[in-house]
């Protein structure tokens, strides 16, 4: 199978948690936003091709087969990649905590965007700036003590006990916050050795650390979901 990713050119946001499995699994797929640009989208968005009819990228086409929203895509992309186990029950707690770490990135963006999405930062920094506060006060070590013990639970090592694309995700994840908050990831290090584990296990694997090498791998930037800006960090 032949997959097509379809996300906006040069954002390091959502669709990396779907390229992250792709490059794990070593599946064939092409890079649409980078192949086609994203007037690639447009068609899709506008309800002009078959299928289901997505809200935004990212989103994945499978044959004839349309999937939006990450934690959706990785459900259909998991068993097919062998990058979650067979059984029901491992899948359906893989989809929670995909979908948890989901709803901890609508946190994650709101700290540089509080007030509307369709604002620049400038425009509402100092509402960012006490949303920022807060997120790193308390928001922040929560979800990362619930991943942490997610770890605990699997064994220490992995979310379902073995390798899987929750794994990933939380590699994306940690890796991100690095980016955007370095400070506040600093002072809560020692709380999360498990997450730091599977964070440098994901980078060591095979193909994850040849494509980090490579020029596929977008870099952190002020477009994506982890955005670094020193006023949100410094407090």
């Amino acid at each position: 199978m032949r997959y097509e990713l379809y996300y906006w050119t040069g954002i390091q946001g959502r669709g990396e948690y779907v390229r992250l499995a792709l490059e794990d699994a070593g599946a064939v797929y092409i890079d649409v936003a980078r192949e086609k640009g994203d007037d690639a989208i447009t068609p899709f968005l506008r309800g002009e091709h078959p299928g289901s009819l997505p809200f935004a990228p990212p989103f994945l086409k499978a044959g004839r087969t349309v999937i939006a929203q990450v934690a959706n895509i990785l459900l259909f992309l998991g068993p097919r990649l062998k990058l979650v186990p067979d059984s029901a029950s491992a899948q359906s707690y893989a989809h929670q905590v995909q979908l948890t770490l989901a709803d901890f990135v609508v946190e994650i963006h709101d700290t540089h965007h509080p007030i509307a999405s369709g604002q620049y930062f400038e425009d509402q920094r100092e509402a960012a700036i006490r949303r920022s506060e807060d997120f790193r006060k308390h928001r922040l070590p929560k979800f990362l003590d619930y991943f942490e013990h997610v770890l605990e639970r699997g064994g220490k090592k992995h979310v379902l006990r073995t390798h899987s694309y929750v794994d990933l995700s939380l590699f994306q994840m940690m890796s991100g916050l690095d980016y955007a908050f370095p400070k506040a990831m600093r002072r809560l290090n020692r709380r999360m050795p498990l997450l730091r584990g599977v964070q440098q296990r994901v980078a060591d694997r095979p193909n994850i650390a040849a494509y980090l090498t490579s020029g596929r791998r977008l870099a952190f930037n002020e477009s994506g979901i982890f955005r670094h800006y020193r006023a949100l960090d410094d407090h």
